[in-house]
């Protein structure tokens, strides 16, 4: 699927527009309370020469019950290179208990530079997991979906064992990123977190990232790994 850069731009204009019919009511209606929220964390990884690198997620918001801003960022430093990055700022609206659409710009510093229209979908499913569903648009016009989930298992009252998981499909090849249409990636693992304090816990995590389809192939023809499976050691904290 392509979107050219005009079409884009009307994308991006409509989004504000509607953005702007949301928010003012919102202001002119009596204030609610505000609250703040902001969460990270950053892993290490070392394996020798061949292999060293930190990894980071983390995200927060300003706001009210029924509508915040969002910030989320992720990226990897790997042997001396910021190798990804990715900040999002989002508006976020409460549709139902537990369940928010969150819609803003999503840009990418590595690997290559870009701009996205970003649209998502979050909240907690039954057995309260942690659902985060992001449809991307790029400002070349390239079709994007991710889809992540995550699930706290409470072994102790401190210690929390967390499995997670992370797909990316691409509507279309993306040269530029090394990755094809279909499903890109799957990035999955298992936390094992111990929390001194309930805004500090270190942890360990096994992590697993796969490859597939035409991004396999790219990956293989340039002499790298299709499958990837890294033990880290981080930290998570969150500040309120």
């Amino acid at each position: 699927m392509n979107i050219n850069k005009k079409t884009y731009s009307l994308v991006v204009a409509g989004f504000a527009l509607s953005i702007t019919w949301f928010v003012i009511p919102a202001v002119a209606a009596e204030a609610e309370p505000m609250f703040k929220y902001f969460q990270l964390e950053a892993d290490y990884a070392d394996w020798g020469s061949n292999k060293r690198e930190v990894t980071w997620e983390g995200s927060g918001w300003y706001g009210g019950d029924s509508e915040k801003i969002w910030v989320k960022t992720e990226g990897e430093w790997g042997n001396g290179d910021l190798e990804e990055s990715e900040l999002q700022a989002l508006y976020s609206r409460n549709i139902a208990p537990f369940w928010d659409v969150q819609a803003g710009l999503r840009h990418d510093f590595r690997p290559d530079p870009t701009n996205y229209l970003a649209v998502a979908f979050v909240g907690l499913a039954p057995y309260w997991f942690e659902l985060d569903t992001s449809l991307f648009v790029s400002d070349e016009g390239d079709v994007s979906l991710r889809g992540q989930a995550e699930y706290d298992l409470l072994l102790t009252q401190k210690l929390i064992l967390s499995p997670y998981g992370e797909v990316n499909i691409f509507a279309s090849d993306v040269p530029e990123q090394e990755v094809g249409a279909g499903i890109a990636n799957i990035d999955t693992g298992l936390q094992l977190r111990y929390e001194i304090r309930r805004e500090f816990a270190p942890y360990i995590d096994f992590n697993y990232v796969g490859l597939f389809g035409e991004t396999k192939s790219l990956a293989e023809a340039d002499n790298k790994d299709a499958n990837d499976f890294t033990v880290r050691l981080g930290v998570r904290f969150w500040l309120n």
